[in-house]
């Protein structure tokens, strides 16, 4: 068996493919919070969301961006659900988690199911294999997290989806797999 070459060796980016619906927010530059006030403002144009709704959806989605920049996020990705009147968009955040000296997947999904019982959630946390590579999924309800190992046991790369709406089931499951499925490392 051989391998590809510089397998093994950390990568320079990665490839992501996300539906053209989706609003991309590029958390790395300091405009983000101009591009969010746009898609807040867009979502609510021609309806009747009432102000106090735009501006709680516009401190949430702020309040989420801001947690993210500070844990090592690089994207926010924002799809529009629209509900009786209210502006509660499917969400993914993708972020870069380093680990030097490399935490394994299965060292990782031993401390996620820890923490998962101390909270008592009803997260359920396994291993898969990517296309990209051997990845930590945490399920809850209305929430799935991913963490792919990076080559070169550099950390790992985290899509943290968020669906309030219509829960992480049927179609919205199917989604969210897709993308992370289409994860590709660039070399």
């Amino acid at each position: 068996m051989t391998t590809e070459p510089g397998a093994t060796a950390p990568p320079k980016d990665y490839r992501l493919l996300v539906p053209r619906d989706w609003f991309r927010i590029d958390l790395t530059q300091e405009r983000w919070r101009a591009q969010l006030k746009t898609f807040v403002d867009h979502q609510a144009e021609g309806k009747t969301v009432p102000a106090e709704i735009k501006q709680e959806t516009w401190a949430t989605l702020r309040n989420t961006a801001e947690a993210g920049v500070r844990s090592g996020a690089l994207e926010f990705f924002l799809r529009p659900e629209l509900e009786g009147g209210g502006i509660l968009p499917a969400s993914l955040v993708v972020s870069l988690i380093p680990r030097t000296g490399g935490l394994a997947p299965r060292q990782l999904q031993a401390s996620l199911e820890t923490q998962q019982r101390q909270n008592a959630s009803a997260a359920e946390v396994s291993t898969v294999v990517l296309p990209a590579g051997e990845t930590v999924r945490v399920l809850g309800p209305t929430t799935l997290d991913l963490y792919v190992q990076m080559p070169g046991g550099v950390g790992y790369l985290a899509l943290a989806f968020a669906v309030p709406l219509s829960g992480v089931t049927g179609p919205m499951r199917n989604l969210c797999d897709s993308i992370a499925e289409s994860l590709r490392w660039i070399r």
